[in-house]
């Protein structure tokens, strides 16, 4: 079965119009006959939605009865039987009640997809997995239900429903989207200028790079190489020379005047052409940096030919090179880089930096290939040449001079490389000498034994000075290439000390070598610990194996050299080093956990070792009183003797409460069971168990409730805990004074504030009040051993939430406790 298609509408921010423009596309299918259902819309009391909705048929939501309350979730059973072409699906972060087919609406729909059905759906920037934290960052809202991005990047369309901050604060201020009692706390909190302004940006940003991602893949799929000019992207080429850091800034301004993506490229080489300095590399990276741009290495003889390769990869439209370092004689026999560049750059735009470094006089390099083919002519021509010159001067020139003439020419033969060139231009030089400069001449006899000699020194000479010449060559040759090995280590290493992880480090890689993918894969076990890139490891084209053997190193693409393996086989050992290393972090959290978990526990045995004595000492000493026969109680001394027996009894069930408590909470054992509860039954419940500490607060210490009919997303049994425990701590700590709880909403979020008029806390107090063991200063051990606050805490981030404390107006304690609205 082929599985169904997802559309998704992304928005910035609530209320920006993605549900209106699910149910408009529902019926622009429908007219065009296409069977569509609608599972869950949200209308959130909004006149237009509910209007859209008209003539969409409904699919009956599964009713679960979760801890006396019914919630309407998504039948996926009933849209399976029902097997429409198209399902609409709201709010696609949703997190499903406790008892439901999923944990999460995504997975909901992953089912109905599987199952062939299209599906349409929601959701806001600020529920992507990876933005939370920067939404967390910008708005202060801390969002506990998110999507994977990798559902939403799977969705077959993603259209962003775009509104600018402007209007949306205006639709919010009609009433279009939240109640109008909660209109000025929204546009004083969440929907500020700023923080819808920013989450429009994130949205915007998003779908680009969406729509980038798509537009690689079409490229790849059809192998497309011409650059399209869909996105501005330019590409700065660097040698790590004195001149780099200029080329890099100027790309950069290059770069802002059209919010272009700014790219540098470093060619590593093993011939010694490219003006590698390791160190100013090292400046290099931090100014692409601190410029934004990216930072790519790759490995190419051929330095015209591998910087175009990968311009048009990357799909850039400008290219920034330097001008030639090069003479002007050079450049007569050699025409550079730049001009190879500018040749063969297509409809790529190249730019020509001047810098400070140009035209410094290079002297003449010449490639091995060309060195031996210049050789071979040089060895018979140069002979010739200073024949023709002997028979100018033959009149004026003894043989003495005609024989070191000819040694010369063989010299310089000799000094181009090469063996066999240079005897043969010391055989044709010798013939030449004694055929016309040697009596007889013009005959072949050879007269005087030191003709004969002197071919056949001739020879050795130059013999001898190629084999030298190829030697210093050879030595060149292995240095420069251990100047590469050199550079793509400290290339790797450097990764790595930057804190790159497994799949960065084999990213580059992938990047350096041209591969299509790069995968580690453990031996003993045959499992592939990392991997970038979609192929599998049985496709693999070249392995390289770890030192140790413990892992194999798979590339696929095209071979590498055989001088490549070293530099590989290290990097294959640097990856296996991240695997080890992330493992032995593990080992060590887990010790580290065992530790504070014996920590924890020494503690404890020293905080109530006194704790617990106290009251049962009063028991004891109570108890005792009651059973004696020597002594006869009035009415109203055996009423305050039980009158302690049970507050004593009090204190202890709260004292072990708490503990077992903290122990549920640091064996990590706490699973909350979420379900709409009402905030004003949890606090008369938590109320009635507290009454006693309430009573003993003076005739002046009053709680006042005000939390209407707030529902949250909660435990009730870990919220009546949570607000049990802060009463408690405010009747303690701010005996008399009048308590104030409330409930507010705001979006998709709730907020329960505690708050005394007591003494209040210490400044900077604020965090390390919720600590365990923390009294602030606290003496009157009798009271609790400092577990309330840290419970507290404890059973909040259980529940997706979150608490914080802070000065009460006019002095006090305010805490404020942060949940998930119920829908």
């Amino acid at each position: 079965m082929e599985p169904g298609e997802l559309r998704i509408y992304l928005g910035a921010a609530p209320g920006v119009g993605k549900t209106l423009a699910m149910l408009n596309e529902a019926h622009r299918r429908m007219g065009r006959g296409c069977d569509v259902v609608a599972a869950v819309v949200e209308t959130h009391g909004r006149d237009r939605t509910a209007a859209a909705l008209v003539g969409i048929e409904m699919v009956a939501p599964l009713e679960i009865a979760y801890r006396g309350v019914v919630v309407p979730e998504l039948n996926v059973e009933a849209v399976l039987a029902r097997k429409p072409d198209l399902v609409l699906v709201d709010e696609l972060a949703h997190t499903n009640t406790p008892g439901s087919r999923h944990v999460k609406r995504w997975q909901d729909v992953m089912e109905l997809l599987d199952a062939g059905i299209d599906v349409v759906s929601t959701v806001n920037v600020q529920h992507l997995e990876s933005l939370n934290d920067v939404v967390r960052q910008i708005t202060g809202a801390t969002q506990r239900e998110t999507v994977p991005d990798s559902v939403v990047r799977g969705a077959a369309q993603v259209e962003l429903v775009d509104v600018t901050p402007e209007a949306l604060r205006r639709r919010m201020s009609h009433g279009n989207i939240y109640a109008a009692d909660k209109v000025d706390a929204a546009l004083s909190n969440y929907f500020r200028l700023g923080n819808l302004t920013a989450l429009r940006e994130l949205a915007l940003l998003w779908t680009a790079d969406q729509v980038d991602a798509a537009l690689v893949k079409y490229r790849n799929d059809n192998r497309i190489t011409d650059t399209w000019e869909a996105r501005e992207r330019v590409l700065v080429a660097v040698t790590g020379g004195p001149e780099s850091e200029t080329l890099v800034r100027r790309a950069s301004r290059i770069a802002s005047r059209s919010s272009a993506e700014l790219m540098v490229l470093h060619v590593v080489r093993g011939d010694g052409l490219s003006g590698v300095s390791a160190p100013q590399m090292g400046a290099v990276r931090t100014l692409a940096a601190a410029l934004g741009a990216s930072m790519h290495s790759v490995v190419g003889e051929d330095v015209p030919t591998t910087l175009l390769e990968f311009a048009r990869g990357a799909n850039a439209t400008q290219l920034v090179i330097g001008t030639s370092r090069r003479s002007r004689a050079a450049r007569i026999l050699d025409e550079g880089i730049g001009a190879a560049v500018v040749q063969n750059s297509g409809k790529i735009d190249v730019h020509m930096v001047t810098h400070d470094e140009r035209a410094r006089g290079w002297r003449l390099q010449v490639g091995r290939g060309s060195r031996r083919v210049l050789s071979w002519i040089a060895a018979i021509l140069v002979p010739c040449v200073a024949t023709g010159l002997l028979t100018v001067l033959d009149s004026r020139l003894d043989s003495t001079g005609e024989s070191a003439l000819f040694f010369m020419v063989v010299l310089c033969v000799a000094l181009l490389g090469g063996v066999a060139p240079a005897a043969l231009s010391a055989l044709i030089a010798g013939f030449l000498l004694n055929f016309f400069f040697t009596a007889p001449r013009y005959s072949l006899t050879v007269a005087e034994p030191e003709n004969f000699v002197v071919t056949v020194v001739l020879l050795l000479v130059a013999v001898a000075v190629a084999g030298l010449v190829d030697a210093a060559a050879s030595r060149t040759r292995e240095a420069r290439y251990a100047s590469r090995e050199a550079e793509l280590l400290t290339l790797f290493a450097g990764s790595v000390l930057r804190g790159a992880d497994l799949d960065a480090l084999l990213e580059k890689v992938r990047e350096t070598y041209g591969q299509r993918a790069v995968l580690l894969v453990e031996e003993s076990t045959g499992v592939t610990v990392g991997a970038v890139g979609e192929k599998s490891a049985t496709e693999a084209d070249t392995r390289i194996e770890a030192p140790g053997g413990d892992f194999t190193m798979l590339l696929v693409g095209p071979r590498t050299r055989a001088r490549d393996r070293r530099v590989l086989a290290a990097v294959a050992n640097q990856a296996a080093g991240l695997v080890r290393q992330a493992r032995l972090s593990e080992e060590a959290s887990r010790a580290t956990v065992l530790a504070e978990a014996d920590v924890l526990r020494r503690a404890l045995l020293s905080a109530v070792s006194h704790d617990l004595r106290t009251p049962l000492a009063a028991v004891k000493a109570a108890s005792s009183s009651l059973r004696s026969t020597d002594v006869e109680f009035s009415a109203e001394d055996t009423a305050e003797l039980l009158a302690t027996i049970d507050e004593s009894a009090d204190q202890l069930t709260s004292l072990v409460g708490n503990l077992l408590d903290s122990s549920r909470l640091q064996a990590g054992v706490v699973r909350p069971a979420l379900a709409p509860v009402y905030v004003e039954d949890a606090v008369q419940r938590a109320l009635i168990g507290t009454a006693a500490s309430i009573g003993t607060a003076g005739s002046a210490g009053t709680v006042h409730v005000d939390v209407g009919d707030t529902q949250v997303l909660a435990d009730a049994g870990l919220l009546e805990r949570v607000l049990a425990n802060l009463v408690d701590n405010s009747v303690r700590h701010a005996a008399g004074s009048t308590i104030r709880i409330g409930a507010t909403v705001l979006g998709d979020r709730a907020s329960i504030t505690v708050a005394d008029s007591g003494p209040g806390i210490p400044r900077g107090s604020e965090k390390t009040m919720f600590d365990a063991f923390q009294r602030l200063g606290d003496r009157n051990t009798t009271v609790g051993v400092g577990l309330g606050l840290s419970v507290v805490r404890g059973f909040v981030e259980a529940m997706g939430g979150g608490v914080d404390a802070s000065d009460t107006p006019g002095g006090g304690l305010t805490i404020t406790v942060d949940l998930q609205a119920a829908p």
